[in-house]
Parts: structure tokens; sequence; C-alpha cells
């Protein structure tokens, strides 16, 4: 049996979107993170290209609560008419407030490198006999220290945390939230380093006493 190295976080801040791809112009949240948004939470800390990483499930550690949040957008994807006057998109979505997360992953060897692994890589997994393993040890000791590779968010980039770590001992699993997501989105880009985009679903999705466990990694359909 091939060894799993886990890896585990927790993350909080004041405001998230998970966004929702069937809630159209006006956004809406998932309650819960996607798979693509928890691969990209943990290798904000540390991104190996050799290295996949997998998330395996969620807690809920705060109830969930929305709230409405209006952006001013001013950029080059407004209508022609709204550049030529220079007016603002203001464009409305409904926000999380006050969640907090445990994330769960495993860090495994990287199958879809597609043959796009840089030098840099190739040397470094030249010195290394696991490449999961030394994953594991160096991503623990950037979460102790507190690096990244870049400022993990809560969905939108503008959205940063104010805690990202090791579980807190006072946080606790909002236990009472039990939901079924008909569809959720799972990944855009499954086909691994410098694949084109191609959009993959869950289908019902079962949160229950606050954790969320993803699918097993199949051949989805599109």
């Amino acid at each position: 049996m091939t060894k799993k190295y886990e890896i585990q976080l927790e993350i909080s801040g004041p405001t998230a979107i998970w966004t929702r791809p069937d809630s159209g112009d006006c956004p809406v949240s998932y309650p819960a993170p996607t798979y693509s948004a928890v691969k990209g939470i943990f290798e904000a800390i540390l991104f190996i290209q050799a290295v996949e990483i997998v998330p395996c499930k969620v807690e809920i550690c705060a109830p969930i609560v929305y709230h409405t949040y209006n952006t001013n957008y001013g950029g080059p994807l407004r209508k022609s008419d709204q550049i030529n006057k220079g007016a603002s998109y203001q464009l409305l979505s409904s926000v999380l407030v006050n969640p907090c997360y445990r994330l769960y992953a495993v860090a495994q060897s990287n199958v879809k490198t597609n043959g796009r692994v840089s030098e840099k890589t190739l040397a470094w997994l030249s010195r290394t006999t696991s490449a999961p393993h030394a994953y594991q040890e160096m991503f623990n000791r950037r979460l102790k220290r507190g690096q990244n590779h870049y400022i993990p968010c809560l969905g939108w980039k503008e959205f940063t945390p104010d805690y990202v770590g090791a579980f807190r001992p006072e946080t606790r699993v909002y236990t009472d939230f039990n939901m079924t997501l008909s569809s959720m989105l799972r990944q855009v880009f499954p086909d691994g380093l410098r694949s084109e985009a191609r959009y993959v679903f869950d289908q019902d999705v079962d949160i229950r006493g606050g954790e969320l466990k993803y699918h097993p990694e199949v051949d989805h359909a599109q």
C-alpha cells in the first residue's frame, strides 16, 4: 500500500466567497471551499511541481452567515459604453462573514506534470528519495514559521485570512450544519501543469455534521 503523507491547516478571516458558477452575474458562495480552492490554499504555503496536493475534506468551524457585498469594478471586462463614460460596473455578491475552516489533504507524487517540470525541480528530485515525504516536512516547517509561497486567500484575492496555521485548541467543528449540494465545482484545471481549462463538477455533495468529504478523484464528465 502506498504511504499517504497527510497535511492539514486551519484558516479563518472576516470574509470569504467560494463562487457557485450557477449563481450568474451576482455570485453566491458555497458554504465550504471547493476542491480546487483547498488545493490552492495548501499550494500557497508550498508549491512544488513534482508533488500534487489532493484535498480530502474540510470541517466548517463557524456558523454559515451570508452578507451582501458590493464591488465597483473598473477593469477591462466592463461594457464598452461604461468604459467610454469612465463608469464602473457594480458587482453584487453574497459572501460569507467570519468563516473558519480546518482543511485536510495528502501530498503525492504528481503524475500530471505533462513533461513540464523545471530544471530546478528535476535537480531537487535527484537529491530526494521521496518527494511527497519531503513536501510534508517542508510544508509543516513553513506553516509553523508563517512562510508562504504567496498570500493565501478565502476565494477572491482581496479576502485575505486573519489566521493560517496549525489547528487552534479552542476551535470547534460546527456540527449543527448539514446540507446537500446537487452540484459543486471541483476543478478548472484537472489535467495538471499548464493544461487547458476543463470544468469538472462533483454531484450530490453531502455536508454532514459540519464535515465535507471530497469525492475521490475519478474521470469526471464535463
